[in-house]
């Protein structure tokens, strides 16, 4: 009977999210929702949900990774050494990666997520927040996608403990 229940406030709009905010889109979450055949064990958008869990956090250490500075081997003669140069992995790379996330998460109704992901892929295409082009440097560009990664791994953060409450999982905090 509690599935029954649970039906009925599905067709009234009602996800059962505890407190979401604008976290997540309780519409786009629903149509996830629907594809389970069984609404008390929920298999089929748990594991999607989880899956989006594992694929963010390898994305995010990519993201990581393409903002690490590397030294650049300068060679001067009879000289050759390494100095500290602040020479940054592509903006494409970012832009890709920024891409990709924005998908998975906007499938899910994660909207803040998808929202500052879309930043981070306009950053890296040479594009302010808005989608339109400009004539920024790179570091400019490097430091705004720095700034927006901090805040969509924070969003991620809170879009996963409102999920993992939503699954009864233990491991949320």
């Amino acid at each position: 009977m509690a599935a029954r229940s649970e039906a009925a406030e599905s067709e009234n709009g009602s996800t059962g999210l505890p407190e979401c905010g604008d976290a997540i889109d309780p519409i786009t979450f629903e149509q996830i929702l629907e594809m389970d055949d069984d609404e008390d064990e929920r298999e089929f958008s748990r594991s999607i949900v989880y899956g989006f869990f594992d694929q963010a956090e390898v994305t995010f250490k990519k993201m990581d990774d393409a903002l690490l500075a590397s030294p650049k081997l300068l060679s001067t003669a009879p000289l050759t050494c390494l100095l500290p140069t602040r020479e940054h992995k592509d903006l494409p790379t970012l832009s890709s990666l920024g891409h990709f996330l924005k998908g998975s998460s906007a499938t899910l109704g994660l909207t803040k997520v998808k929202d500052s992901c879309e930043k981070i892929q306009h950053y890296g295409g040479r594009k302010a927040a808005d989608g339109n082009p400009v004539p920024w440097d790179d570091d400019k560009l490097i430091r705004l996608i720095k700034e927006t990664l901090g805040v969509v791994k924070s969003d991620y953060t809170e879009a996963e403990r409102i999920l993992k409450k939503y699954y009864h999982d233990s491991s949320h905090s």
